[in-house]
């Protein structure tokens, strides 16, 4: 979708499907959707509510449907957000226009309302109880829900690789196959979702663009996609951009204590990668020390491992700190093309601040100021196999002014 200047912003309005009615939406005076990685993403509707004509309308009863559109005339709006509205709330103001606020949320909620306790365990004559594989557990709680996850190659492939690990470190040692074993208890369905897309280097995010809408749940492995879908320039389309190191030159690294049944010994197993290096760091020694305990580079996993389950839950712990090392937050013209998973380059903005970034969460607002994007953003270990150049990462050239002043 181009982007002019001139054009007008368009947004459609779809109640259970059926569009707004022209009477609905002379009273809007701003949308907004929220859209991320993890918990539900929210839209609001906000409505000068004349004669309370609005109030305890039919339309914006519990659990109905909702779906916004947003783009610019004559090209035809992008849906931005697909759910169910979850709650209202309005004003009775002394003097002025009563006004009402229309939520609504993904369907997200629903898992996060839902605590269950149970295994992920299938039986097997002879042998015992066995775990069953994360890409099988993972897929149960959005169906429960009325969700479709989806998980893409790459992610299929890398949780089949570090189950087949543990599987065959497990294979003759039935105590360790059962610690294996997926349990939920104490914990909603989101967060143990959460758990384990974090244990398969997956992130959660909602395909509100794809049908049925409001239902595909991406399992997404950020690695698979790093390519660049929209371009950003510093005075040009990126109106404002504000990034942030939280941890400059250090190397950040998971410490655990992993226990080997067959040789009665416990080691301390430290993986790290170093930003400045683009290295991985591995180092194993006997027994565990508190030599990282004062290091506030080091993750420590409170909890013993074994050979079988330290590869999911240190890659659990010390993924999420890397892609938190460099974080920021912009905002541009609307643009539907922006949303959670895509990735943006950046340019215009130095070579340490500048190319790929990860969108994790995008706000998109129409109100009487028009429609702007906001976005929230990571850089990721794996852009690290792009060259800077290629991203659009190039230092700010200065003009001569500054060279004389030594700027």
């Amino acid at each position: 979708m181009s982007i002019a200047p001139g054009y007008a912003p368009e947004f459609r309005l779809l109640f259970d499907g059926r569009p707004a009615p022209a009477t609905l939406r002379g009273s809007v005076t701003s949308v907004s959707a929220t859209c991320g990685f993890g918990d539900a993403d929210r839209f609001e509707l906000g409505l000068a509510n004349e004669g309370l004509r609005w109030l305890d309308h039919e339309l914006f009863r519990l659990d109905t449907p909702v779906e916004l559109w947003l783009g610019y005339a004559p090209e035809q709006p992008e849906r931005v957000f697909a759910g169910e509205v979850v709650g209202a709330d309005a004003t009775f103001p002394g003097g002025g226009m009563p006004t009402m606020r229309v939520i609504a949320q993904d369907r997200r909620t629903r898992l996060a309302a839902s605590s269950p306790s149970r295994w992920f365990g299938i039986p097997i004559p002879t042998v015992g109880v066995m775990p069953l594989p994360d890409l099988a557990v993972a897929a149960v709680p959005p169906l429960e829900h009325g969700l479709l996850p989806v998980i893409d190659p790459l992610g299929a492939a890398i949780s089949a690789a570090i189950g087949a690990a543990g599987a065959v470190s497990a294979m003759n040692d039935t105590k360790v196959a059962q610690s294996l074993i997926r349990k939920q208890a104490g914990e909603t369905s989101l967060d143990f979702l959460k758990k384990i897309a974090a244990e398969n280097a997956w992130e959660l995010v909602i395909d509100h663009s794809a049908e049925p809408a409001g239902l595909i749940l991406r399992l997404m492995s950020p690695a698979a996609h790093i390519a660049p879908d929209v371009t950003l320039r510093y005075g040009h389309s990126l109106l404002d951009f504000s990034p942030r190191v939280s941890t400059v030159g250090q190397i950040a690294k998971a410490v655990a204590r992993v226990w080997v049944a067959a040789i009665k010994l416990q080691l301390t197993v430290s993986v790290g990668f170093d930003w400045d290096r683009q290295s991985l760091t591995v180092e194993v020694s006997p027994g565990f020390g508190k030599k990282f305990s004062g290091d506030t580079g080091v993750t420590l996993v409170d909890e013993t491992l074994t050979p079988a389950n330290a590869a999911r839950v240190v890659l659990g712990k010390l993924l999420p700190k890397l892609n938190k090392r460099l974080t920021a937050k912009g905002t541009c013209a609307g643009d539907a093309r922006i949303r959670a998973g895509h990735v943006l380059r950046i340019e215009g903005v130095g070579e340490t601040f500048g190319g790929f970034w990860r969108v994790t969460s995008a706000t998109h607002t129409l109100d009487g100021g028009g429609w702007r994007t906001s976005f929230d953003v990571r850089k990721e270990i794996w852009f690290g196999s792009v060259p800077a150049a290629a991203q659009g990462a190039a230092p700010v050239h200065r003009g001569l002014a500054g060279l004389a002043l030594g700027g």
